[in-house]
């Protein structure tokens, strides 16, 4: 009973010591209650609504940072390289000879070369889509989440490829959901460790006089797309004018690489520009 009486008299000290706590709580509710009821509706509503838009902006804000892709994807003609460069990516390893990919190759890395290891790492989703003609559709289910793409050419084998590889790329970069999200786009000019390759301003240039459609010929002649997806797509370049890749919505930018030899630095900090918080 001792115990419980003192138990009584601590809580009523406690109550004591709130107790002024709790009138200047109400003095000050008080106060608010009557400066509100002297603000005019209008003003007041539209404080309101001020405020609540600008949470539901910061907070939409929040939501896109969070829910920024962090999927890049590898395209290009058969046998580019594409999946050497994949490997060479994910873990550094080495692969001789062609490696046809019937399937799509995913992996989850992140970026460990020499001039990322100062920057802050983030989680890279690496799609390797085939590159045959039949399979191309496949790219379709990844380019609503890409946040970037590469786009792989043998600049040692470019010349003969040079229209089809054009025309692929013109595909993508025509394609809505590539220039609307303005998805930056690299062209990768893969085994230049090569004697006899191609350099990257003469593939740009070939390509790009490949892309010159002022008769809207590339276009109409993409017989794999049907009617209501070109009708969806964008025309590319300024009427009347050479086309080069500057006036593309989307960046386009072209670098040298070889996957076999590890040369991947440009692709890598392509990929890191792409995804990095």
């Amino acid at each position: 009973m001792e115990g419980l009486e003192q138990w009584k008299d601590q809580l009523e000290q406690l109550k004591s010591q709130l107790e002024p706590w709790k009138n200047q709580l109400e003095k000050c509710l008080h106060e608010a209650i009557e400066y509100l009821n002297q603000i005019p509706p209008v003003q007041l509503y539209a404080a309101i609504a001020v405020l609540l838009i600008s949470t539901l902006l910061l907070l939409s804000i929040r939501l896109f940072k969070r829910a920024k892709s962090n999927t890049v994807i590898l395209t290009g003609l058969s046998g580019s390289g594409k999946t050497v460069l994949f490997y060479q990516l994910r873990d550094g390893s080495v692969h001789q000879g062609t490696i046809t990919s019937m399937e799509p190759n995913e992996s989850t890395i992140v970026l460990n070369s020499d001039s990322n290891k100062k920057r802050k790492s983030k989680p890279v989703h690496i799609v390797d889509v085939p590159g045959h003609s039949r399979l191309r559709p496949k790219l379709d289910e990844f380019l609503p989440r890409a946040a970037g793409i590469v786009f792989v050419v043998d600049s040692l084998e470019f010349l003969p490829n040079c229209h089809l590889a054009s025309e692929y790329l013109y595909d993508i970069l025509t394609k809505a959901s590539v220039v609307k999200k303005k998805i930056p786009v690299l062209i990768c000019c893969n085994k230049n460790d090569k004697v006899t390759a191609h350099t990257k301003e003469f593939i740009r240039k070939q390509m790009e006089k490949e892309m010159y459609d002022p008769d809207d010929k590339l276009r109409a002649s993409r017989s794999a797309l049907s009617a209501a997806d070109i009708s969806n797509d964008f025309s590319l370049g300024v009427p009347e004018e050479p086309f080069t890749f500057s006036q593309c919505r989307n960046k386009v930018t072209v670098v040298e690489s070889s996957g076999l030899t590890g040369e991947v630095g440009q692709v890598e900090q392509f990929i890191w520009e792409c995804v990095k918080p």
